[in-house]
């Protein structure tokens, strides 16, 4: 990976925004929304390039709360017991608020309409960005995501100690912290690259660490409840990808995001846990041009170029 960032920055209402792009400006827009706590960097700078290979313009982020996003540290996170309880005291912003980010960093690009990509939270604030925005959506790809619903896609016993464990105070106490995380979350599949995982730790304690802003983000799943009746609203071309082996967000959580969208197409990939595998890249990769190319540009949106 490497450690040089073509950051740049963009104001959306009271939020900054951090933002990479990668391909020709000219090509249709793909934009990458990544998952809880995670900054823009675990969409790999390769895959970023690969899928700009394919002829997108690609674009990735860091979410409010996250990376070099604006940080709501003025509101205190929600404790272990509100998040094991799902009744958090402080929800600073919603999914409906992350979304409206997405919204706003495609109008100070430039660009009326896009392909949504997201990943676990991301799929989630792609999701309601493709009900809320259906004439912005060419198309969506929901990876490794869920609906909200309490009996579907939830994690698995050994996982929870992660979500209430104390956060690392030294850069190597957060690397070894992430590193022990995807030995029990990721893909057991496919070969993980130990080495290339602590170099992207170490970035992101580098860019800035947000156990709060975790919390938070956390805060505004919990908050968003059951959204199986809005994300049957979507009526962009949807595939959904989800790995067989996700321990975090169990594969029911992919089978009842597809049966909830119409016409949706869904990938399971032998293998895959919760995360983005570099030798599953080909498969996901392809799952989103293939979706991509079945998409046609909104009228609505056509009109208003």
């Amino acid at each position: 990976m490497t450690t040089t960032l073509n950051e740049q920055f963009t104001r959306v209402g009271d939020i900054e925004l951090c933002y990479e792009t990668f391909g020709e400006p000219g090509d249709p827009a793909v934009l990458l929304i990544m998952g809880l706590g995670t900054q823009m960097l675990a969409w790999h700078a390769d895959f970023c390039r690969a899928l700009a290979a394919r002829g997108f313009f690609v674009i990735r982020y860091d979410n409010r709360d996250v990376g070099r996003s604006t940080r709501f540290d003025h509101v205190p996170p929600p404790t272990a017991r509100q998040i094991l309880t799902r009744r958090p005291r402080h929800v600073p912003y919603t999914l409906v608020d992350m979304a409206d980010d997405v919204a706003g960093l495609l109008d100070n690009l430039g660009i009326d309409a896009a392909h949504i990509v997201g990943a676990s939270m991301g799929g989630m604030i792609a999701q309601v960005f493709a009900a809320r925005h259906p004439q912005r959506t060419l198309s969506l790809a929901s990876i490794m995501s869920t609906t909200g619903s309490r009996w579907k896609g939830q994690p698995a016993l050994r996982v929870y100690p992660f979500f209430v464990a104390k956060p690392p105070r030294t850069k190597e106490q957060y690397v070894e912290s992430l590193v022990k995380l995807f030995r029990v979350v990721g893909s057991p599949g496919f070969e993980r690259d130990d080495d290339e995982l602590r170099e992207m730790a170490a970035l992101s304690w580098d860019r800035g660490p947000s156990p709060a802003g975790l919390g938070r983000q956390l805060a505004a799943i919990i908050s968003a409840g059951d959204r199986t009746l809005d994300v049957g609203r979507i009526t962009a071309p949807t595939v959904v990808i989800h790995g067989r082996r996700d321990r975090l967000v169990r594969k029911s959580g992919g089978k009842a995001t597809a049966r909830a969208i119409p016409g949706a197409k869904l990938v399971l990939i032998k293998g895959m846990g919760h995360d983005l595998p570099r030798g599953a890249w080909p498969q996901i990769i392809d799952a989103i041009t293939r979706n991509a190319a079945d998409a046609k540009r909104p009228a609505a949106a056509s009109a208003a170029a």
